[in-house]
């Protein structure tokens, strides 16, 4: 009767929450249970939505645990929602992958990779959240560290960093686009998005990074 008490807590904890909640986090709140034994209640909650094919789904995502719309739910979802699908234009894409395999990185360096100047995608990966600044390297000029963030996490679907294929796996499998090893999860498209969607804010320029066109739709594309 105590673990039915305790995962309806846990279960009313993820549904008000608009961020994974990590065993901690849970702990924190909970107090008096371990977090052994939270984590048996999450598996056993997941278990329950599965089995009993509910409307939304338990994931472990960003070092946290969310509740997620099923993927086959995803056509009436859209129907709802009005929601135009979330997309990255190669160009971010690609940045974005330099960024989650090289970092902690600074501008310049993904700049060599790609040949072109980043600082319009740069500042769309920040307004998105995907990517976050790390600090300054201690070099001349002291240029900004760039690295990717939770929200980079949630929105691919990922635990964490070490759930990205390694460069000896995608080396194995010859050349690839840089949204082939970093698919874009399309989280709304898919209906696996956050049950409240997170609004995206503007920030200031750091290090002189060029602007670019506003889009006519805060949702339309990069």
């Amino acid at each position: 009767m105590e673990d039915v008490h305790w995962k309806s807590v846990i279960e009313s904890l993820l549904f008000v929450s608009d961020i994974p909640l990590g065993l901690d986090r849970i702990k924190e709140i909970l107090g008096e249970v371990s977090k052994k034994d939270i984590q048996r209640l999450l598996s056993e909650l997941g278990e329950d939505y599965d089995r009993s094919q509910r409307g939304f789904t338990l994931v472990e995502v960003a070092e946290g645990y969310q509740l997620r719309t099923r993927p086959e739910h995803a056509e009436w979802i859209k129907r709802l929602q009005r929601v135009k699908p979330f997309a990255l234009s190669q160009p971010a894409l690609e940045t974005l992958a330099i960024i989650a395999y090289k970092q902690p990185v600074v501008r310049s360096d993904m700049e060599k990779i790609r040949g072109v100047d980043s600082g319009g995608v740069l500042r769309t990966l920040l307004e998105r959240k995907l990517i976050k600044i790390l600090g300054k390297k201690d070099v001349p000029g002291r240029p900004l560290v760039y690295g990717t963030s939770k929200r980079f996490l949630e929105t691919f679907g990922l635990k964490n960093l070490s759930s990205l294929p390694t460069l000896k796996d995608l080396e194995a499998l010859g050349p690839l686009a840089a949204e082939d090893f970093l698919p874009m999860a399309a989280e709304e498209e898919r209906g696996e998005g956050m049950l409240l969607p997170e609004k995206t804010h503007s920030l200031e320029n750091p290090e002189g990074l060029a602007d670019e066109p506003p889009a006519k739709d805060p949702e339309d594309s990069f």
